[in-house]
């Protein structure tokens, strides 16, 4: 990774710094990696939604959206290392990506485990039909590229409400919340040596997120933007119906000032052309704590302070 810039966050303080390391979370922090923060629209600036979570020995995938392999190459974490992924919901944007993460992390870093799969019901329906798409492909990559057939291998978990996994100080807890007529969806809750993250998925409002969030270390939330949609001359009532499954900038400020998290982030911007000068300003109107808009590669390591790494670069 080429140099970048980045911010120390303690508490409401923002204090510019500059540097970039792409070293692994130390012992005592959440390190997060913002591997795509964009939907649906294929963009090269903001690829599928997908977010890494570094947290002690642990690599977790938070939903694997269009290009998610591809950013985990970009910032050279291989794809042999990941514990597993963990599925908001199975809206294809946010699952499209995992065929790959899936097939190419076993038969190019030679994954000799099976890949551990959490997520709403429906998520082993969904797993099942994608090794069946993929039987000629894995059938022959085991007996002609003498893959690790472990690697091939998916273990699917299908969640509620709660704690989902909890190993080694690392837990994660699924949160419900409101994504109607999606239904379940979850947003998730990370802890880990007394640091915290949550990240919202796709969600309106939700009473049960607020709750989780209260006082966390990161809050990484969603966001839709109806300027973005009249700039592309989508109709009315398309626009009201997308963003009505999601929150827009006033709404989310509402959201950060019950919460009050030390960091508030936007990830998954719809739509990907939204600006910083959509989204600030009416989340300003709500919230006045620290507040950043994310980008592809973006990082942020929690731990006693909240050190936050944007790129200087392009990142298509």
């Amino acid at each position: 990774m080429s140099i970048a810039s980045f911010r120390v966050v303690s508490m409401s303080l923002l204090a510019a710094v500059s540097f970039f390391s792409g070293a692994p979370a130390s012992s005592q922090e959440i390190r997060v990696t913002l591997l795509g923060t964009g939907n649906p629209p294929p963009v090269m600036d903001r690829f599928g939604p997908s977010i890494l979570v570094e947290a002690g020995d642990k690599k977790f995938l938070f939903d694997a959206g269009r290009g998610a392999i591809q950013r985990m190459t970009q910032i050279k974490v291989g794809w042999e290392t990941i514990n597993g992924v963990f599925f908001t919901h199975l809206h294809s944007d946010h699952v499209v990506g995992f065929p790959d993460a899936w097939l190419t992390g076993w038969l190019v870093s030679r994954r000799n485990r099976p890949l551990e799969v959490w997520g709403p019901p429906g998520t082993e329906n969904m797993v099942s039909h994608l090794r069946q798409a993929f039987e000629f492909d894995i059938r022959f990559r085991k007996s002609d590229d003498k893959a690790p057939a472990e690697g091939a291998l998916v273990n699917t978990h299908e969640i509620g409400a709660g704690v989902a996994y909890e190993q080694d100080d690392v837990r994660v807890t699924a949160i419900k919340v409101d994504h109607a007529p999606v239904e379940p969806a979850y947003g998730y809750r990370i802890d880990y040596a007394g640091r915290s993250v949550v990240l919202s998925g796709d969600t309106r409002i939700s009473d049960n997120l607020i709750r989780a969030a209260e006082s966390v270390d990161l809050l990484v939330h969603e966001v839709a933007s109806p300027e973005s949609f009249q700039r592309a001359g989508i109709p009315a009532e398309r626009m009201k119906t997308i963003v009505g499954h999601h929150v827009t900038p006033e709404q989310a400020g509402e959201v950060f000032e019950k919460a009050k998290p030390r960091l508030a982030l936007y990830s998954h911007i719809v739509l990907p052309t939204a600006t910083a000068d959509d989204l600030v300003p009416g989340t300003r109107k709500n919230y006045r704590g620290p507040l950043e808009v994310g980008e592809d590669l973006m990082v942020i390591e929690v731990g006693k302070e909240i050190v936050v790494k944007r790129p200087s670069h392009k990142v298509q």
